[in-house]
């Protein structure tokens, strides 16, 4: 079904003028300043609280929160769906505008039939109720808009799984609760979840995402609020009532080896969204059940890629769960975000998404027994997705943030604030980010740099606050300007780390079959402790036969799950740096991480 053009929904908003479209339908208006009031037709309203306003030709009720423009109102008041009320306003209001004298000739026109079967079962009412939720978000700017943000407002992803939008309109579809078969429904909807005890939509101003089975069935119903600007312990987040059930993309978990395992459902539509089908979700980092478990387990999984958030919570939900995963014989390993992000944060503010999440995919770090070999089937998913899984490159700095490596530090210019970055360690990733950052910005009015200088974590979030709360006063801007400038310099640093990582990465020898045979062959052979120390000879190194040894048993021992460790002692200048490097050098090079010092 095509959309109506942006262009003539503003056509209709503007020339349609509600307060004439009101008067029409017999309501009592009253005049009050420069906008008008009526008793609310949407609650019991003893006192007028619904303010319509000729010059925006919005309505806003300060009883129960009913507003919007003259379009929802035909939607609220006639219990249409969006494009039918557009077109009655095309057919009925098209010619009238707001600056015409005399009421809109408005005709009843009638109301479209009932969404929902009075006579069906629970599932198929179910189903029904998610169907017209569908049709109703493909006829929302708002909600479409919202997806935009999210990075998810794709035709395909948006079609089979079947997204919606709750917006009040499937009440006032149904039969007045004052007879038999308005009453029988919504009873019926408030048992199966979908309306509450109040008579209220469960999911109202929610983004609805359906959970599922093959054939169809709705297992569970997940509904994510699209407005920020909530009433104090509203949740954004809910659910059906009652015990989770359902695996979200079930299909996406049928023959897979490796799957992607999220914390909410939002995450993983934006995994599938860049490519990444063999993902499903937890309802939430307590909601791993056991129908989930046993999924991944009939379907042979044999690697669970945990993409939690990054957070306190996401970790130690991440680590229980890779317990329970190796239990099973199922390798577990974790996606790390920057701190504090989750997958949808991430693909929306790096750029390009895909190559984004297949970097952290390949960098995932192993939790717990690892039982088999990483890649496959993620692979696959990025080779089909055109990323070239050799070579991918780390995502690079937006071009709209200017950064300049200089002599005396990283500079990253964010509108009119300059900032130094000193004391960064590029060459490793770690679990702090400690450096020494100043913020500059020019005062046009004074011709004068104001600046604050501190030294933080920026994995900190108590250090962040401090330098927010002080760099806002010093530069005379709004701490969320500074508080959203630290996110940017945090990524910008975070991807320059994994730049220089990927770019001193060293390429691994895969063995032809051939090779593969003589290794084993050779790791068989009863003098195999004499081959070595021959070797160690080779290389020029002489006696200390038996530490020789126990250095270079340590060393490959790190490929089991508990490898060996040594402390070489001896006096000043005794040859214990030769002795370590003449092990070391016998090592490949992929497995040898040397430090100079170790705090």
């Amino acid at each position: 079904m095509a959309r109506i053009p942006n262009d003539e929904l503003d056509r209709i908003k503007r020339e349609v003028s509600l307060l004439r479209l009101v008067e029409s339908q017999g309501h009592e208006v009253v005049r009050q300043g420069k906008d008008y009031v009526i008793a609310c037709p949407f609650h019991s309203d003893d006192t007028p609280s619904l303010i319509i306003s000729p010059k925006s030709n919005l309505y806003h009720c300060f009883g129960c929160e009913a507003a919007g423009s003259v379009i929802d109102w035909v939607m609220q008041t006639q219990g249409v769906s969006f494009r039918h009320a557009v077109e009655i306003l095309r057919t009925d209001g098209g010619g009238q505008t707001t600056e015409a004298s005399g009421p809109v000739r408005y005709n009843t026109v009638p109301k479209l039939a009932t969404p929902v079967s009075t006579d069906a079962g629970d599932q198929a009412v179910l189903q029904q109720v998610i169907e017209y939720y569908h049709e109703t978000l493909l006829g929302s700017e708002d909600a479409l808009a919202y997806l935009d943000k999210r990075g998810l407002n794709d035709v395909e992803l948006i079609e089979t799984f079947r997204l919606g939008l709750a917006n009040r309109t499937l009440g006032l579809r149904l039969p007045q609760k004052s007879r038999k078969a308005g009453a029988d429904i919504r009873g019926q909807l408030q048992r199966i979840g979908v309306f509450r005890d109040t008579g209220r939509e469960h999911f109202n101003g929610s983004i609805v995402i359906p959970v599922l089975d093959d054939d169809g069935a709705v297992r569970e119903v997940y509904g994510r609020k699209v407005g920020e600007r909530l009433r104090k312990g509203t949740p954004k987040h809910t659910y059906l009532p009652g015990p989770h059930e359902g695996v979200f993309n079930r299909a996406g978990l049928v023959d897979a080896e490796e799957v992607i395992l999220c914390e909410s459902l939002i995450d993983a539509l934006t995994f599938w969204r860049w490519g990444f089908r063999h993902v499903t979700s937890s309802y939430g980092v307590n909601g791993f059940t056991d129908e989930l478990l046993q999924c991944v387990i009939d379907q042979g999984v044999k690697r669970v890629l945990i993409a939690y958030d990054r957070d306190d919570s996401g970790d130690k939900a991440a680590a229980k769960l890779a317990k329970v995963l190796n239990k099973h014989s199922i390798d577990a390993y974790r996606i790390l975000f920057p701190k504090g992000m989750d997958a949808n944060e991430y693909a929306c503010q790096m750029s390009p998404p895909q190559k984004s999440l297949a970097l952290v995919i390949r960098n995932a770090e192993p939790m717990g027994k690892v039982v088999h070999t990483v890649t496959s089937s993620l692979a696959a998913d990025i080779a089909a997705s055109d990323i070239d899984t050799q070579a991918t490159p780390a995502p690079k700095p937006a071009t709209a943030i200017p950064v300049d490596i200089e002599a005396d530090g990283i500079y990253i210019t964010l509108g009119d604030r300059v900032y130094r970055v000193k004391g960064f360690d590029q060459s490793a990733l770690r679990d702090s980010l400690k450096i020494t950052l100043m913020v500059t910005r020019q005062n046009p009015a004074s011709q004068s740099e104001a600046f604050h200088l501190d030294t933080l974590d920026l994995y900190s979030s108590k250090q962040r606050q401090v330098f927010v709360n002080q760099a806002s006063v010093e530069l005379g801007v709004a701490p969320e300007v500074i508080k959203t400038d630290l996110g940017k310099v945090l990524l910008q640093l975070e991807t320059l780390q994994q730049v220089d990582s990927d770019e001193n990465a060293v390429d691994t020898t895969v063995l032809t079959d051939a090779e593969r045979g003589e290794a084993l062959a050779l790791l068989k052979l009863p003098d195999l402790l004499d081959r070595i120390l021959s070797d160690f000879s080779l290389a020029g190194v002489v006696g200390e036969e038996t530490n020789k040894l126990a250095g270079y048993l340590a060393c490959v021992s790190r490929q089991l799950e508990r490898p060996l460790a040594v402390v070489i002692q001896s006096s000043s200048a005794a040859g214990k740096s030769a002795l370590m490097e003449s092990i070391l050098a016998l090592m490949p090079e992929e497995e040898r991480v040397q430090y100079s010092t170790v705090p």
